[in-house]
């Protein structure tokens, strides 16, 4: 008689685990997120498309860069660029519209890539 007890209580306890999972699993499936235009990537990056690229020289030593300038598809709160794969991101100044500066001081032989991440 003790065996035939310890059944359904080991029942009841696995029915318990079942629902609680299924009810974590439904709230989950009911959680919804706004789209919002943000990317990472190197030249077309998702969101955006990068244009209108323009490297300045330093006007002092033209062996450096001073800034670079480009052009977003559409409107950003928050432009960090970089031109090399090693070098950190500089935080980037709207010049208006959907332009953009980054000043980078690097050197014109180190650039190997364009690098812009851009968040509305």
């Amino acid at each position: 008689m003790t065996r035939s007890i310890r059944n359904p209580r080991r029942l009841v306890a696995g029915a318990l685990v079942g629902v609680v999972a299924v009810s974590a699993v439904g709230f989950a499936a009911s959680n919804t997120v706004s789209p919002t235009l943000a990317g990472d990537g190197s030249n077309t990056i998702s969101g955006y498309t990068v244009s209108d690229v323009d490297y300045v020289l330093d006007a002092t030593d033209p062996s450096l860069l001073a800034s670079v300038d480009f052009d977003l598809s559409a409107a950003a709160s928050s432009v960090r660029a970089s031109v090399t794969g090693s070098a950190p991101y500089a935080t980037c100044t709207s010049t208006g519209g959907n332009g953009w500066t980054c000043p980078v001081t690097d050197s014109v032989l180190s650039v190997d890539e364009l690098r812009v991440i851009a968040a509305e």
